[in-house]
């Protein structure tokens, strides 16, 4: 069996495939780097695969806190992992989008899955699954809900501000004046398809675009950018744990091709 680690900022994802190259497990626990949710990830889905860690041959972490993991056999950068595991979900995908908890990235691969190009918007929170965060705060709803609220807008509150601490002031100048929380809403969801969209017209964005991360589980943000973008906007299966599953994907290969000497 082959493991797969992707540790972000904010959330531990987890892949197993087995020795005929299928995905036996996936674990996604929603805390990150410096504490102890890597275990845990990892204990959750060897109890999904149904095998303890000592069936595991080879690991291969990545993610911000790929560095701190002790227990990897290898460590290998996020943006290689994305898209080794979005080709392998996604075959014709040509863009990836990501966003994350704390950052976003975008990815052209070229015909054959590799990277081509990237770029990457990690020194501000807007345009991240942050920005969502604290606009739920504001608007009184669970992150989860912010898509169906925003379905229910009438119309769209233009949200300026690209900085998530004015955007938030921007937000509640919005609500104090009598704006709708739906529409609100769908404001700050456009917000980030735009800031996105810009960062795919920087990589040179091509269709099949596929979006992967915490935020590609919001429709309206999907709808969005896929407007925003003038294309169809794809989101995979597993789509939190994609950098996971290119990790594991490569723990396969390095592991069969030792066991094949």
């Amino acid at each position: 069996m082959y493991l797969g680690i992707d540790i972000g900022s904010s959330s531990s994802k987890v892949a197993i495939l087995s020795e005929k190259k299928e995905l036996a497990a996936i674990s996604i626990i929603n805390l990150g780097t410096g504490t102890d949710a890597p275990a845990k990830a990892m204990e959750e889905a060897f109890t999904r695969a149904g095998i303890t860690r000592d069936d595991i041959d080879y690991t291969v972490a990545t993610g911000y806190g790929r560095i701190t993991f002790e227990a990897a056999d290898r460590q290998i950068t996020e943006i290689t992992c994305h898209a080794k595991g979005v080709a392998w979900l996604s075959e014709g995908a040509r863009t990836i989008v990501d966003i994350g908890g704390q950052d976003a990235k975008v990815i052209r691969l070229n015909s054959r899955g590799q990277v081509e190009n990237f770029v990457m918007n990690e020194k501000c929170a807007a345009g991240t699954g942050r920005f969502l965060e604290v606009m739920a705060r504001v608007l009184g709803c669970r992150l989860d809900e912010l898509s169906d609220l925003a379905d229910q807008s009438t119309k769209e509150v233009a949200i300026s501000s690209v900085c998530t601490v004015f955007a938030e002031s921007e937000v509640i100048s919005r609500l104090a004046v009598g704006e709708k929380i739906a529409d609100v809403a769908r404001g700050a969801h456009v917000s980030i398809a735009r800031r996105v969209a810009g960062l795919c017209s920087r990589v040179g964005c091509e269709p099949e675009v596929v979006m992967t991360g915490g935020v590609a589980l919001n429709a309206n943000v999907v709808d969005a950018l896929s407007r925003e973008l003038g294309c169809l906007v794809e989101v995979v299966p597993h789509c939190q744990a994609a950098g996971a599953i290119g990790a594991a994907i490569f723990a396969w290969e390095a592991g069969t091709k030792e066991k094949g000497k």
